[in-house]
């Protein structure tokens, strides 16, 4: 994985001691909390419904055992004890104190971590493929890519102040483990004529306006793709709106004039940009990418594994996913256990994965989408060492894609910004699916709940999507069906009037009845849906308790 060089330390060192200063004179009164507000969101630090929150940054997903154990440090020693992982591949703390937060920022630098550009109206997290450098469909690793692209946005003078925040993506396998499409810009590199290049989408993204990008360029030489970029984002910097914050995004402009017009001047943009020498020389892209090196791996490692244990042999089919490598397997560690909090983990459990990362993984971890771990390169004979240890942590729940691994936004509990709690919706889902041998009948289904419109917890993408709204009042739920992130991505569609919190648990459980009764052999609920159609499961939800609809 990539490793800070003597500039990159430099950035983030003066960034804390910049921000130090700027707490210094917000608790001193020199600062309104106007003035601060602006200067605090470029460090990622937001002010919640009860405390401050730090989003730190986990550049696609990666970060290392000693990495992590500082994260397990900070949410010891600065917060409850625990972290939130989130759906940007990010850790976000609830529960920070204004006044330590430059030592939070300091003691994170110290193991080239930061919390720049993780809000703001700028280029945000980059995001990437969890199983990079891992699974064996992918052409190339794009995490090389994706960190030259983080370096490129850093501090970037021209997008420091854009419409809106700004979310890139980049994948380099068929398989969208992601959720690409729906991404400002999402990257899909590809091989065209034994060159790499990368297909171009624009204009994806979830908010109260969920939009699926579109094609722009089928094909940019890998040489091109810095210019381009800046081509792409040079035009929606010039022309996306700043009077309106709901139509400020980059989706809005593609809606309002057009994906042709939109490529017709990005085209222009980038003849234009090609001229200025923008793009890196190929030395500096292959400095980037020494970094990502495949790791040392055992070529005489054995494939054989012993799954005379029941729990382990349901948590190897599970969670346990092939690897490139024969003799090896990627891990996923699900954060979330029947009852709990979806994405949360303890200083203890983020101590346990970052020692197995370090001991089992070639000392890397990628944080998921999906708000989980995934340990990448784990060799078959370890496997149930890992789910030993991950089983006395309470960690080795085996339900990686099934209805209990659900996709959720912190909600009302802790954003000011929600209007319905998501947490104990999550749960009541989680405990009534909690039959291991249920959900696995039920196959892959994807639940994902969003606490606002601003769609966090991704609920347009959710196979099963829960929009929680303000009814006069009372907390609310709107149910949708049919989402997918993945590369048959669509957007789900509401099914009616919204429910209560058991209702909608409720509602659920017809909704999953009914499939189970309509399903095809090999079928997934996905599937079942689009062959059926929506009226099928609409008059499942609606038609024998009308009364229960609010």
């Amino acid at each position: 994985m990539y490793k800070y060089d003597e500039y990159d330390q430099a950035i983030v060192d003066q960034r804390v001691d910049e921000f130090r200063d700027q707490v210094r004179r917000r608790l001193s009164g020199e600062l309104t909390e106007d003035q601060f507000k602006p200067l605090r969101l470029m460090n990622g630090l937001y002010l919640q419904l009860h405390a401050y929150m730090l989003r730190v940054a986990v550049p696609y997903g990666t970060l290392d055992g000693r990495q992590m154990r500082m994260l397990g440090h900070i949410a010891r020693k600065y917060d409850r004890g625990y972290g939130h992982f989130t759906t940007r591949q990010n850790i976000q703390f609830n529960w920070i104190q204004l006044d330590q937060t430059p030592d939070i920022l300091h003691e994170l630098a110290t193991v080239e971590m930061h919390a720049i550009q993780t809000s703001g109206n700028c280029i945000r997290n980059i995001s990437s493929d969890q199983f990079a450098g891992a699974a064996a469909d992918e052409v190339a690793d794009p995490r090389p890519w994706a960190e030259l692209i983080r370096q490129w946005s850093t501090f970037h003078p021209e997008f420091t102040y854009l419409p809106r925040k700004f979310k890139i993506c980049v994948i380099a396998a068929n398989e969208d483990r992601a959720a690409m499409r729906l991404h400002d810009i999402g990257i899909g590199l590809h091989v065209r004529d034994g060159e790499l290049g990368a297909k171009i989408f624009v204009g994806g993204g979830m908010g109260r306006t969920p939009m699926i990008s579109h094609e722009i360029r089928d094909f940019v030489p890998a040489d091109d793709l810095m210019s381009y970029l800046e081509a792409c984002l040079r035009v929606y910097n010039r022309y996306g709106r700043r009077d309106n914050i709901y139509k400020a995004r980059i989706k809005i402009l593609l809606h309002e004039i057009g994906p042709d017009e939109y490529r017709r001047q990005v085209e222009e943009e980038f003849t234009a940009v090609k001229g200025l020498g923008l793009d890196p020389p190929r030395a500096e892209l292959e400095r980037i990418t020494s970094h990502f090196g495949a790791p040392e791996f055992d070529a005489n490692a054995s494939a054989d594994i012993d799954r005379s244990d029941p729990d382990f042999a349901v948590w190897l089919d599970q969670n346990v996913k092939a690897h490139k490598q024969p003799g090896y397997a990627i891990v996923n560690i699900s954060l979330k256990p029947i009852g709990g909090i979806p994405g949360d983990a303890s200083a203890d459990q983020i101590d346990v994965m970052a020692d197995l990362g370090t001991r089992y993984s070639f000392d890397e971890l990628r944080v998921t989408h999906a708000q989980n771990i995934v340990l990448p390169h784990v060799r078959i004979a370890d496997l149930h060492a890992v789910w030993s240890a991950l089983n006395g942590a309470g960690l080795a729940e085996a339900n990686l894609d099934l209805i209990s691994d659900i996709i959720a936004c912190p909600g009302l509990d802790y954003c000011s910004l929600a209007n319905a709690r998501s947490i104990p919706l999550a749960q009541k889902i989680a405990t009534r699916f909690g039959s291991l041998d249920r959900q696995r009948d039920l196959g892959e289904l994807k639940l994902k709940i969003s606490g606002c419109i601003n769609a966090c917890g991704h609920h347009h993408a959710g196979h099963i999507g829960i929009l929680g709204v303000d009814k006069k009042g009372t907390e609310n739920y709107q149910l949708s069906l049919g989402g997918s992130g993945a590369e048959d991505v669509s957007l789900a569609k509401i099914t009616g009037p919204g429910f209560s919190e058991d209702g909608v648990v409720d509602a659920i459980e017809r909704v999953t009845d009914r499939y189970l009764e309509v399903r095809e052999t090999g079928e997934r609920f996905l599937d079942t849906y689009r062959r059926v159609g929506f009226e099928t499961f609409k008059q499942a939800i609606y038609s024998p308790v009308e009364g229960d609809a609010q």
